[in-house]
């Protein structure tokens, strides 16, 4: 009597479970989907679009859309515009500038998500201050480049061994890479799969996985504790799968194994984006023995040059000095 009464009970927890895991899917699915796109600036909705109980609940459910931040700042030295061509046909724009005094190299600069070359300008400047030639990139579907997919660090590592190439080609032999965030991220994989050379990289703030990234998404979307682990699995398995790639394999740890060239590791101590285990654990996968980790105590996920000039100045100048070529 007890059994039949309990196996309608478990046929019923079967569906609602299952109905669960199918809706979950369906919602990373869109989440994916969402963060694999940059949408045009002028497709920002207006602050008098519908803001109703149904609006919040569809948008939480499928994911808020990130948009194409437009170049609002430009070079006040003299540069030329430069452009790159994927395999895949996309067009790459950079700018490059020769320092104003005799050229000791020429540093590579890549932005993280979302952004695009304007915003690295204050670091550009100090390169060419300290006697480099600088190239500022902006990833595919930034600033002014081809495309409206991103794969957050996947395929940009392409623009990397691009924007490498092109230095080396103009007869450039000290070359260095500096990358922020995701671009630190696209650096470390372009050094892996293209076995680049260059004297020296300075990674800022590089996340350690693909999961960990959208795992500080949920967080910052408030999905605290564990909804944060399923959430950051399943969307990463998505974004994989909708754009052709192994997203569960797109981690910087391995990358750094793979690493042989010296590396400035740089990172913020109040950083709660990229937390200090998964900077811990890259610096630890380094395979170069001359590596060095630096922490800014009062920085957060954010240009570690504005926040401390004095320590990031003194950091990169003897890095770059230790390392010439």
């Amino acid at each position: 009597m007890l059994k039949r009464k309990l196996s309608p009970v478990f046929r019923w927890l079967f569906w609602v479970l299952l109905v669960q895991f199918i809706l979950i899917n369906i919602s990373a699915a869109f989440y994916a989907d969402k963060l694999s796109r940059v949408y045009p600036a002028d497709e920002i909705p207006s602050a008098t679009s519908s803001n109703n109980i149904f609006t919040k609940t569809w948008r939480l459910f499928t994911g808020p859309r990130q948009f194409k931040s437009v170049i609002a700042d430009y070079p006040s030295f003299a540069f030329d515009t430069v452009l790159l061509k994927t395999d895949k046909g996309i067009y790459i724009e950079g700018w490059y500038s020769q320092t104003d005094s005799v050229s000791k190299g020429t540093v590579l600069l890549f932005h993280g998500v979302t952004l695009n070359k304007g915003r690295v300008l204050t670091e550009a400047a100090e390169f060419r201050f300290l006697g480099y030639n600088v190239l500022l990139i902006d990833f595919r579907a930034h600033g002014n480049s081809g495309s409206k997919t991103t794969t957050i660090g996947v395929r940009e590592a392409e623009e990397v061994k691009l924007a490498y190439d092109y230095a080396a080609q103009k007869g450039k032999k000290n070359i260095y890479i500096w990358g922020s965030s995701m671009g630190a991220v696209a650096v470390a994989r372009a050094l892996a799969n293209y076995e680049l050379k260059p004297a020296g990289i300075i990674l800022e703030m590089p996340f350690a996985s693909l999961q960990s990234h959208l795992r500080a998404r949920a967080r910052a979307l408030g999905f605290q504790g564990l909804p944060e682990k399923p959430f950051g699995f399943l969307v990463t398995c998505w974004m994989g799968w909708e754009n052709g790639f192994n997203g569960l394999k797109h981690s910087t740890v391995s990358y750094a194994k793979k690493i042989n060239v010296p590396v400035l590791l740089q990172y913020g101590m109040r950083d709660t984006y990229v937390r200090q285990e998964e900077t811990n654990n890259v610096f630890a996968a380094i395979a170069s023995s001359n590596k060095k980790l630096v922490g800014f105590e009062t920085a957060a996920h954010e240009s570690l040059l504005q926040n401390n000039q004095l320590k990031w100045e003194t950091e990169v100048k003897q890095f770059l000095l230790t390392n010439s070529r």
